[in-house]
């Protein structure tokens, strides 16, 4: 059985401002990380990092994929230009401020 992506934050509180790393996993191989802020169901994506060894296999996509899961709303903070074909494909639109806004169909 394939072994499921998984995000973990350490001790963040719903109501904390401050950015936060956390870990991408893959089982126990940790294959990136992000720097995010969570507000209640909001999550800002300050950036994400899959390590080399790593990239190109959609572990960025299925890390969208899982904040999507309980988020509300996203912003990709700060998008650099090589980076918004990704956030575009994710179904994230550009707020023409450098940041990209991902808000769920979901109740």
């Amino acid at each position: 059985m394939p072994q499921k992506l998984r995000i973990r934050f350490e001790n963040v509180a719903e109501d904390d401002t401050n950015y936060r790393w956390v870990n991408i996993e893959l089982g126990d191989i940790r294959v990136g990380k992000a720097r995010v802020r969570k507000i209640y169901r909001k999550i800002i994506i300050h950036n994400i990092n899959i390590f080399p060894e790593y990239e190109r296999r959609g572990f960025a996509k299925d890390t969208i994929d899982l904040f999507k899961e309980t988020a509300r709303e996203i912003i990709a903070e700060n998008v650099r230009i090589t980076a918004r074909g990704f956030w575009q494909s994710m179904g994230f639109h550009d707020n023409h401020d450098g940041n990209y806004r991902w808000v769920s169909t979901r109740n």
